[in-house]
């Protein structure tokens, strides 16, 4: 198995496995592979999906010559008829590109590796010295890998993974924790969950949060220092997120409502798309709140950064949360921020500095954090500047991408 304790970065090929790239609503991961590229890594992407129309929203990408050629996209698997069309095509490649990575696949894995080779054959052309499954879930069933290709496995684990998938399966993960050279996790809480999910203690890991560069987030100039939640001057809301049940979308509506019925003008913009649009918008009619929340669908970084101009206070009112890069990226905008206590959320928000954490599920203890905001200018500002400093001390690109370099480094000498 490859691994030194003196391995160098332009040595050392990572093969970073993700569903779908580049995706809007995961941009920490085009971040990484770029901030990887930059610090000398060979780096690849596997993935099932690549859509043409993500790509032209990521125009760094495209501004670094041969990245297009370092992303390998898997080959169908539904409908059967299509995908066994694909299948010589997929063998061919695979031989083509990693003769000896396909060779040894084949030896190890006898005839499962006859039929497996078909769903693998991007990680084997990609010949990976250490194989990173940026979800925890993408790595179940698929651990055979580190054997089958003589790589070190590492797996991340950014909160859905370790919070709500497979609790009511016993033992969910033991094939990951039995297999895996390096467990990464975005902070102390989802450490805390991997363990009591059996996760060995003594496994290497890496507590990595997410990373925002606050040079490409210009706040604008001070806010007014006025009083907010007038007819004059409506309370300007927003969220960012996906639209799914752990965002906790219904508690925020309900928030909003009371501060309404509190006699405060208010208005309310969500920002993103997902399964969870028809509940969101049926919540936002029940509560006749249909003339002060605007559903805005997703929008390209920029025009997110525009809205975050916009608003004055960023509500966050989530049941489930590794991180979060939307909350992170608010404070970095000097916008004061209103969120839940969510797994994850506390380590992102200092509570009565950068903003105010409340139970989750509690739509009148964030209407109470809204309501304070609203009616303190002073307070609003000192969050919003005390927000941003944060991020940039505690959440830089370099340093997140120095951690992974060390990381995994560790993780390829372990053990020799």
């Amino acid at each position: 198995m490859p691994g030194t304790a003196e391995v160098a970065a332009g040595t050392l090929r990572v093969v970073m496995v993700v569903p779908g790239f580049p995706k809007l609503s995961e941009t920490f991961i085009v971040g990484k592979f770029l901030g990887l590229l930059d610090a000398g890594f060979d780096v690849r992407v596997v993935c099932a999906r690549s859509d043409p129309a993500e790509w032209s929203r990521f125009p760094a990408l495209d501004e670094r010559p041969g990245v297009r050629e370092r992303v390998l996209v898997g080959p169908p698997s539904r409908p059967r008829w299509r995908a066994g069309s694909h299948v010589p095509g997929a063998y061919a490649r695979s031989v083509r590109d990693a003769p000896g990575a396909t060779g040894r696949y084949l030896v190890r894995r006898g005839a499962r590796g006859v039929r497996g080779l078909y769903l693998d054959a991007g990680i084997v052309r990609a010949r990976p010295d250490l194989l990173h499954f940026e979800f925890g879930t993408l790595a179940l069933g698929r651990t055979y890998l580190r054997e089958a290709l003589g790589c070190r496995l590492v797996v991340s684990f950014r909160g859905f993974d370790l919070n709500f998938a497979g609790l009511e399966t016993p033992g969910y993960f033991n094939e990951v924790w039995a297999a895996v050279d390096g467990v990464h996790v975005l902070g102390e809480d989802l450490w805390a969950r991997a363990l009591r999910r059996g996760c060995p203690s003594d496994v290497p890991h890496a507590l990595i949060p997410p990373a925002v560069d606050v040079s490409r987030f210009d706040p604008g100039p001070p806010r007014r220092a006025e009083v907010m939640g007038t007819p004059h001057r409506p309370l300007r809301l927003l969220s960012v997120g996906r639209l799914e049940w752990k965002k906790g979308y219904e508690f925020a509506l309900q928030a909003v409502g009371l501060l309404r019925d509190r006699g405060l003008t208010v208005d309310y913009r969500i920002v993103g798309e997902g399964v969870h649009l028809e509940a969101v918008a049926f919540c936002r009619r029940q509560l006749e709140l249909d003339d002060c929340v605007t559903l805005v669908g997703s929008l390209a970084p920029d025009d997110v950064g525009r809205e975050l101009l916009w608003c004055d206070v960023f509500l966050h009112a989530a049941v489930s949360e590794g991180f979060c890069n939307a909350v992170m990226e608010a404070q970095a905008m000097k916008v004061p921020v209103v969120c839940s206590d969510a797994d994850g959320l506390p380590e992102n928000v200092d509570d009565g500095v950068t903003g105010s954490v409340v139970p989750r599920r509690d739509p009148v203890a964030m209407a109470d954090a809204v309501a304070r905001l609203a009616g303190d200018p002073g307070l609003r500002a000192r969050m919003g500047a005390a927000g941003r400093q944060r991020v940039a001390q505690r959440f830089r690109p370099a340093d997140a991408i120095a951690a992974f370099g060390r990381f995994y480094r560790q993780v390829m000498s372990h053990g020799n």
